[in-house]
């Protein structure tokens, strides 16, 4: 089990419903959702302003974002598309199928992870975006010490050989062994967000960025006026 302590604040837009974040090359990119108010953008990490965005249209809620090379892909909830993107220009240069719903979305170098709310993770060749792999993702119950599926996963990121990744609806998120689907960890971010920082249609933490070249982590949530770099304290 960890803690956290906060290392830096910074603005984020109250209005981005964050389903995906992500560093790449040192530059932050976001995902939003929410029907007709769905976007991908680039975002400025000191000032918290949009840089470049580009709007999806009314009936798809965005979902997932991650980085493959030059091409940036993003996921939807409900209508089983995913949408490709050149990087630099945010012009979409083509789309994808998948049979679940879609939330989650990263890269471990080899292949896109996707996860759809279920214990399931899938494991996509980014090149053909089909299936090729699955893990469930598991852990033992702290009361009765039985193994069990874990639900409600939701925005992930790989970080040094793990797959962090948001339970919905929870403070906590979990670091996930790719090859088993043991979760290895839960970190308590509980408090992270303070209470008059919570007006009507703050959500839930959603949002796991890492800049692997300073081992800095960052997270943020649906609608908060804040994203923020932590480093995880263990609990004795």
């Amino acid at each position: 089990m960890y803690t956290y302590e906060i290392v830096a604040t910074y603005p984020h837009d109250r209005n981005a419903f964050t389903q995906g974040l992500l560093f790449d090359n040192g530059i932050l990119y976001e995902g939003t959702g929410l029907y007709g108010n769905s976007t991908l953008r680039r975002v400025d990490l000191t000032t918290g302003e949009v840089e470049q965005q580009i709007a999806l249209p009314d009936q798809y809620f965005g979902e997932g974002i991650t980085i493959v090379g030059d091409r940036i892909y993003q996921l939807t909830w409900q209508e089983n598309i995913g949408f490709i993107y050149d990087k630099d220009s945010f012009e979409q240069v083509g789309q994808f199928h998948y049979s679940t719903q879609g939330w989650g979305l990263t890269y471990d170098g080899s292949h896109l992870i996707l996860s759809d709310g279920t214990p399931t993770l899938y494991f996509l060749d980014p090149e053909t975006q089909q299936v090729i792999d699955q893990i469930t993702v598991t852990m033992i119950d702290p009361v009765d010490q039985i193994r069990k599926p874990v639900s409600q996963i939701n925005e992930l990121e790989y970080i040094n050989g793990e797959i962090y990744a948001n339970i919905w609806r929870t403070d906590f998120i979990v670091r996930i062994a790719p090859t088993s689907g043991s979760v290895t960890a839960v970190i308590n971010l509980s408090g992270l967000l303070p209470a008059e920082e919570r007006v009507a249609g703050t959500d839930v933490l959603n949002g796991i960025a890492y800049l692997p070249e300073e081992q800095r982590l960052f997270v943020t949530g649906k609608n908060w006026p804040k994203l923020y770099e932590i480093k995880l304290r263990s609990v004795p």
